[in-house]
This record gives C-alpha cells, structure tokens and sequence, in this order.
C-alpha cells in the first residue's frame, strides 16, 4: 500500500497580508509528511540534537470527550493498559524491553490523555536499528493490538484509583464546582478525563475492549518521529507496519464537541477551609481564530506583544511599598474546545479582595483608553525579534521534542507548521509593520461584556466576607467611571554603569587538555574556567562561587541573611531602580542571579555572544554597586506576610514542615516560615550582609560554558571581573552542626479532609565519599526506584508513583535515603511492610541481573546525552572545584558503572538502608 505523500510548500516569502491576498502557511520543507490508504498519518523529521536519539510520538484524536455515560474515565484508563500488555510484549515486558535499552519510565517514555486526544511518548536510541525497529513495533501494537487482558484490567483499577486520590484536595473540591460553570454547562463539564470512581472500579471489560476498537483506528492517528533518523527508512518501516491497520466497519463519527457562546454572563464563588489563596479572576471567551494564514499568523504576533506589554505593566505595580495584590495578571490566550479567552486574575492579600482586583482591572482599563505608548511597543518589538533570532541561530540545535509539539498541534488542532526559517522571516519582515492603534485594539475587542464568568476563591474562613456577582459588577463600574491617567514610559538614556572600571591582568593559564578547558587566574586573585563548547551555537552559561555563604552568620540574622539577594535583587542595580533596568535591558539576551546560600555565595547567569559585555556589566555591579529599594522591601515583607496568613491549612505544607523541622533537629534554619520570622528581616542588616558577602572576589571562581573563543572573552574577564574589589580574607564556610537525628521513630501527622495518606521513609547516617561509592549509591536510587515501582505499583495496585532519592555529601560525610509515596489509610501499614521487605531482599540477595542491566543501560544513555549540554559541565565543573576533586573523574565513571555487580548493591544496601537510623514520617486525615 503506497503513502500518498503530501509535498511541502517552498513559496516565497514575499508576504502579502491584506485580508483580500492572505497566503497560507507553508509546511516546513524539512518534514516529510504522508497519508495511508487507511487514513493513517505521518510526520518525519531528521534532527540530531540530541544525537543518536529520535522521539516517537503516537497520537490519536481520541479523548475523555467520546467517552459514553458507562465509559467515564476509560479513555485514560486504556492508555495505561497500553503499558500492561500487546500482542508483541505481553504483561511487562515492554517495559522491561524499554528500560533495559536505556529508556526510563516515566520520565522517557510516557503518555497522557486529555478531553480531545491520546498521546504516547517514546524516545529510542537510535544508533541500533533493532531498537528501532522494535520501537516502531511498540508504537503499531498502541495502535490496535493492546490485550487488555482481564487480569491486567483488574489489578490496574488500583493504580488509577490511587492516580485519582493523588488529585484530591483543595484544588479538586473547588474545580469540580467552578469547572461546570466554565465549560458553559457543556459535555466538557462531565468528560474529566480522570473519571468516576464507580465505573472505575466496576466496568466490565468488554467496555473498555469496545471503547478501543471504536476509537483507536488508523483514520485517527498519526505517528510523528523527529530524530537523528534516516526519514526514508523510517517511512518505509512506517508504510509496512502500520499499512494494514482496519478502521472498524460501522465506524462511529468523530465528533467534534465545543464549549457553546450564548453571550451570557456567569459568576461563582468557591471556598475551601483547605484552601490557602484569595483569587478573583475574570474570563471573556471568544472563538478561537485558525493558525493557518499568513492573516492568522500576523494576528497571533500582535496578542503576542500586547501580552508581553501587559505583563510589563502589571510587574511595575507590584513594585510599591504595598502592593495591591500578591500576584496579579491580564491576558489573551488559548483556552479550549475552540476557545480562547482574555484573562484578568488577581491573587490578593486577605481582606483586600476589591483593592487588588480593582489595581488589576484599572490597568486594563487604561490601556483600553490610552492604549499602550511607542516607545514600550519599540522595546517589546525589539526583544520579541532577538529571541526569534537567537531561535534561528539555534534551528540545527534545537531540541527534537520542540519539533515534535509543533507536528502534534499540526495533526490535532490543524495549526501550521511553517518552520524555523520562514517563521523567523515573517517575524522580521512583518513585527515592525504592526502599527501602535493594532495592538491597542486587542484590548477592546478581548475585554467585553459578554460570554463572561467572574469567579472567586479564597478558604472558607472568608467565606462571609466575599463579594457577590453585583458587589464585583460595581467594582467594575467603579474603576471605569474613575479618572484614570495616562501611563508615563520614563526612559533613560543613561548608559548601564556610570563609570568604567580600571581592568585587571590575566596573571597566570593552565590548560587541562583533557577536558578542554583553561584556567586563568586574575590580578584580584579570581579564577576563571572556561571551557569552549559547541552544543549551542549562541548560548553561554556561566557561575561561580565563594566560600562562606550565611553559615558566617548567627541565628539571629539568618532570616536577613537568607533574603538578602531577593531584597537586593528585586530593587534595580547601579543607577537605575527596578522600573528602569529592565527598560534598560530590553531586548538582551542575558539573565544574572546572584545568591548567598548556606556555604557559598556568588553569580550564576546566561548570555547570548552579542550580549556577554552586557552580562559582565551587571556581574561587576551586583558586587560594587548594589541597591536596597525601601518600597521594594516593605512591599516584598507584606507580601511574604500575606502568604502565611493560611498556610497552616494545607496539609501538605503542614507535613514538610514537620519533616523539616524533624529531619533538622528543629534548628530555627529548618524549621518552617512564619510571621515572628518574617518580622526579624531588616532591610540594613540584609544589605550588609549582601555587601560583606561581595566585598571580597578574590576567592571567587567563575566557570563559563559555551559558544565562545577565550581570546574574545579574555578582555571582558580582565575589565569587569578583574576590576572587582580584594581584600584577600579566605573564608571558610561554617559547619552549623544540623544533623538528622538519630535513632528508629515514627512521626505521624494528621491534617486533612481527603481520605489520602502520605509516605516519607527516611534512612540517615555516615557515609564514605568517594567516586565508586557515589556510583554505588546512584545505582541503588534506580533499582529502588523499578523494586518499588513493580511491587508497590504492579503488584500491590496500591500506589501510583512511588519516588526514591539518595542524597549524599563530602563535609560532612553523611547520606540521606528518601522513599515516598501517597496512598489510601487503610494501606499505609502494608505499604510500609512491603517497602521494608523489597529492602531486605536486597540485602539478602543483592540487585536482580535484568535490573542492574536496566539501571547501567539508562544510566549510560542519560549520561551520554547530558554531557553534550552546556548545562551538564557547568555543574559537573563548579562541583568539582568545590569539593576538590580530580577533575578526571567523569572519564572513570562509565567503567565503573559498567563493573557494578549485584554484591556491590548488596553492600550498598546493608551499610545504607540499615534500620538503625530510621524515621518514618505520614500523613493522615483528621
């Protein structure tokens, strides 16, 4: 059976954009794209970021929404049935085929299910054309030979069961009232895709049998693979496997359901005592426009900057001693069903409901009445163009998973996909055309009076308080009858530091060739490593660290001390305050976060190569010339403030409270936030700490990681990091002595209304750093993680996502094992049991051969994609450095994952999941 192919388009980019000669979009020349005889679709693209790697996407239109009254919920239950069994891989051993060639569950390969599709999510290596092959087998046996075996139906109704108790709470009591109200009353009100507990656990399973045959047919479904692939081979196995895929005869219609626009208007308030926020939040539905003209491509540029605006706008009213609202935003967006809705939602402080909604919706209102100013319009236009050209830069390096979103909505929604190229072509012939009054438009033409829901939420104990639908309309009216000025775009002309620094010297280089990287040491004593790289083709990362941190500081300034950058921050930088810089620095690709954690301080950052000078500048200002803003910290305090108000009801803040607070022997650094806390902040005393923290950059090193040559960075080292102030006083970080306690306890917490628990076990104590030891223990995370998983999960049906982590540390020599997982009361006990007994089978027999061979494949495969991110030697090189350790190590660590045995985990296991320090942390309800 022969693809019927369908040509891309390669038509000029000469676009007109008058309603009269609207162009369509052209399909990216660089996607092979194809139709069978049987309706079945593809898209294949060739990418090699990251190398030896493809993603397979298989995608149905196929969702919640179809499901009938006795099928609630089958739709997402069947795409876990995809995982327990097809014609090719029965029960697990897909799974297991999959792991043991280096792809994880869950985080590689995965899948979910909304109202209106199904997708799964496999990424393969590809450098064995058997696993490719295999792979495409997997994805064709989803297609329409999953065997949903009966036994395998039964012992999944637990899994879901708990996947459902995982989404209770707060959140869901209120969703399910507001959600009706949103969805018009439509049939997307009563499609969840989670489903209803009572069919769940009672359909039969011929229902769910007849749901896929129904459903998962060729005329349905597309496979999308973008990858380091060859697209022709990839076709033809396409073409032979999936060629002879059957659309069921009688085959019902694919309906396509929308949220219906009657022009009316809607309000509900929801409360719970759970509940820890105050929100208000106004929607405006209108019908979605198409994504396929060049017209509805220019369209979707103007909502573009005038939500960027907009946030621009709302960021700037935050900045006051006290702000109106905690979190505050208005927008235009996709909503669904066809929709899409311009938002205005405020998160307010208790008790100032009307004063932060009204904050927000005046400054809708007066864009509806002045619009926006040319001069913000030209900023934003010239940011929006250089992130679109730093994407161009990056086209060949981009990750395949971006390719793979914009084929999915190509398949699902009918968007176009016309590709990085023309895409940045029309951004850079068509963005500088939008004229001022467009954009303005959007505000009027969204905002209306019609097809709108007004909806508050806030806990329970303000339930008396909240205003009703008329209280809300009269605020409105209110804000529109008030005089409202015009907004004044205060812009600077000065330039980003007053004065330029007088540079230092290169003094000293060492090459380690290696690694490819060089050390330089500076004038001031700062070292420097850099370390070339072509992953990116215009990304430099950048950090560095100090020894000290606020571990230099008594109890009593700690809360100072831990919020000093975030004070500094947020408060502008050099001679501009913190409505000026980020005018200042609009349209640069650069971004700088300084931090003081407990043992270290220093710069973390990024930058575009045209940018790097700018990201120096400000590098050398947060350490001469910070500033501390008065209006900025009090707003900051009363915020903070705000936030604790009603955190004490939720239950899941009250636990990692107390395990915290436990876990730190209740030193007053591990303990949780509160308002006598929040009250010995001081804005001199944070300021002095930053200053002290900065004053000294002798003992600073920098790593830079990216597309750069040393010789065109070198000069910008020597003028903004080795001008920065020495006094040579190496620092040493404190021990504070906080250890987790020792000894067997159980702490058990009961807060909560739901009938969900929670699981922490903790095991603690002494551990011997070094290299194999690490690996040891990095091995034995990954095989709890599949022991739990097959025996709390598979076996057992009594949890959904059981989680593992191993943490360990240098000075001092101590470990931290960490096992959790939420389940029903009732089964906390067993769960523990059986916990305890996957443990004591490794201790007695060591790890199972398939899984070693399982947690050497994904090791090895997540390492060797890693290590091709600038990210990845960023963090590998500043850890090393910290610790003092040979910088080599990276180059033994696939030997000595390969040579683990069974008896090393054996080992691992008793030294480190002994029970002699051993807490056992839950949550219950009331």
């Amino acid at each position: 059976m022969v693809a019927q192919e369908i040509k891309p388009s390669t038509q000029s980019l000469q676009l007109k954009i008058t309603p009269d000669q609207a162009e369509l979009l052209p399909l990216d020349p660089a996607v092979k794209t194809g139709t069978l005889e049987n309706g079945f679709r593809y898209f294949i693209r060739k990418n090699i970021e990251p190398q030896k790697r493809a993603t397979f996407y298989l995608a149905m239109k196929a969702g919640s929404i179809l499901e009938n009254e006795e099928e609630l919920g089958l739709a997402h239950f069947l795409e876990h049935m995809a995982f327990n069994g097809t014609k090719n891989y029965p029960k697990n051993e897909l799974i297991n085929y999959l792991q043991t060639n280096g792809v994880r569950f869950g985080a590689d390969l995965n899948a979910y299910t909304s109202f209106d599709e199904t997708v799964y999510q496999l990424p393969i290596p590809t450098d064995n054309p058997e696993i490719v092959k295999n792979g495409i087998q997997i994805l064709r046996d989803w297609s329409q030979n999953i065997l949903l075996a009966t036994e395998e139906i039964n012992k999944e109704r637990g899994v879901i069961m708990e996947e459902k108790r995982l989404g209770k709470g707060a959140g869901e009591r209120m969703q399910s009232k507001y959600l009706p109200v949103l969805f018009n009353h439509s049939r997307y009100a009563e499609r969840l895709p989670i489903g209803k507990e009572n069919i769940l656990l009672s359909f039969k399973p011929e229902t769910i049998r007849q749901f896929y045959s129904k459903w998962y047919r060729p005329d349905l479904q597309a496979l999308i693979v973008v990858g380091d692939i060859d697209v022709e081979e990839i076709e033809k196995l396409i073409i032979a496997k999936f060629s002879d895929l059957k659309n069921p005869k009688d085959a019902p219609e694919r309906k396509e359901y929308s949220i219906p626009l009657n022009g009316s208007n809607q309000f509900i308030s929801v409360t719970d005592k759970e509940n820890t926020s105050t929100v208000i939040q106004v929607l405006m539905k209108h019908d979605a426009p198409d994504f396929k003209t060049t017209i509805d491509f220019r369209e979707s540029l103007k909502k573009v900057l005038f939500n960027n605006l907009m946030s621009s706008r709302i960021s700037e009213i935050r900045k006051q001693a006290d702000p109106p609202f905690l979190q505050g935003g208005s927008s235009i967006g996709d909503f669904m069903a066809g929709l899409e809705v311009a938002s205005v939602v405020a998160s307010v402080k208790p008790g100032q409901l009307e004063r932060g909604f009204k904050a927000v919706w005046t400054e809708t209102e007066r864009i509806k009445k002045f619009g926006f100013t040319q001069t913000e319009l030209d900023r934003m236009k010239n940011t929006v163009l250089v992130y679109q050209e730093s994407s161009f830069k990056e086209r060949e390096k981009t990750h395949s998973n971006n390719y793979v979103n914009e084929y999915l909505a190509l398949f699902l929604k009918g968007n176009a996909s016309p590709g990085k190229e023309y895409e940045y072509n029309f951004y850079k012939n068509v963005l500088p055309g939008i004229m001022l009054e467009e954009v303005n438009a959007l505000a009027n033409k969204y905002f209306t009076e019609s097809n709108r829901d007004i909806l508050v939420m806030a806990p329970e104990s303000q339930k008396d308080s909240l205003p009703d639908e008329q209280t809300v309309l009269t605020w409105i009216k209110e804000v529109t009858s008030t005089k409202i000025l015009a907004y004044d775009d205060a812009v600077s002309d000065k330039p980003l530091m007053a004065n330029e620094p007088i540079p230092g010297k290169v003094t000293s280089v060492k090459e380690i060739k290696s690694l490819g990287i060089k050390e330089l040491t500076l004038s001031n004593g700062i070292k420097v490593v850099l370390k070339p790289t072509n992953f990116k083709n215009d990304e430099i990362l950048f950090g560095s660290f100090s020894p000290g941190g606020n571990s230099l500081y008594s109890d009593a300034k700690y809360q100072s001390a831990v919020n000093a950058v975030p004070i500094i921050a947020s408060s502008g930088l050099g001679q501009f305050n913190s409505k000026e810089l980020p005018k200042v620095l609009s349209g640069k690709m650069v971004s700088i976060s300084p931090y003081i954690s407990e043992r270290y301080e220093g710069i973390n950052g990024s930058a575009s190569h045209a940018d790097l000078e700018t990201a120096m500048k400000l590098v050398n200002l947060f350490f001469t010339e910070p500033r501390v803003d008065r209006n900025i910290f009090d707003g900051l305090i009363t915020n903070y403030k705000s936030s604790l108000i009603n955190r004490s009801n939720s239950p899941s803040s009250v636990f990692s409270d107390t395990v915290s607070a436990i876990l730190g022997s209740y030193h007053v650094r591990r303990t949780g936030p509160s308002i006598e806390k929040a009250n010995q902040i001081s804005m001199p005393e944070a300021m002095d700490i930053y200053k002290d923290r900065f004053a000294d950059a002798s003992d600073f090193i920098f790593f830079f990681v990216g597309s750069f040559k040393v010789d065109s960075i070198q000069p910008f080292l020597e003028k903004y990091l080795g001008s920065l102030p020495s006094i040579n006083r190496h620092e040493q970080w404190q021990d504070l002595g906080i250890r987790i306690p020792k000894g067997r306890f159980k702490k058990v917490v009961k807060k909560g209304s739901e009938d969900k628990a929670t699981v922490q076990l903790v095991f603690s104590g002494d551990y011997k750093y070094r290299e194999k030891e690490n690996v040891h223990m990095d091995a034995l995370e990954e095989i709890l993680k599949i022991r739990l998983t097959e025996r709390l999960r598979e076996d057992e049906g009594g949890v959904y996502t059981p989680s593992a982590s191993v943490s360990y540390s240098k000075n001092p020599s101590k470990y931290t094992i960490s096992i959790s997982f939420g389940c029903a009361p009732d089964n906390v006990d067993k769960l523990i049991a059986a916990t305890l007994d996957e443990i004591e089978k490794l201790q007695k027999n060591g790890a199972k051969k398939e899984d070693l061979i399982k947690v050497v494949s994904e090791s090895k495969r997540t390492r060797e994609t890693r290590s091709k991110t600038n990210g990845f030697w960023l963090g590998y090189l500043s850890a090393q450095y910290q610790l003092h350790e040979d910088l080599d190590e990276l180059f033994s660590y696939e030997k000595l994952l390969e040579n683990i045995s069974s008896g090393d985990i054996k080992k691992t296991s008793i030294s480190y999941l002994s029970m002699k320090n051993f807490i056992q942390f839950i949550l219950l309800p009331e």
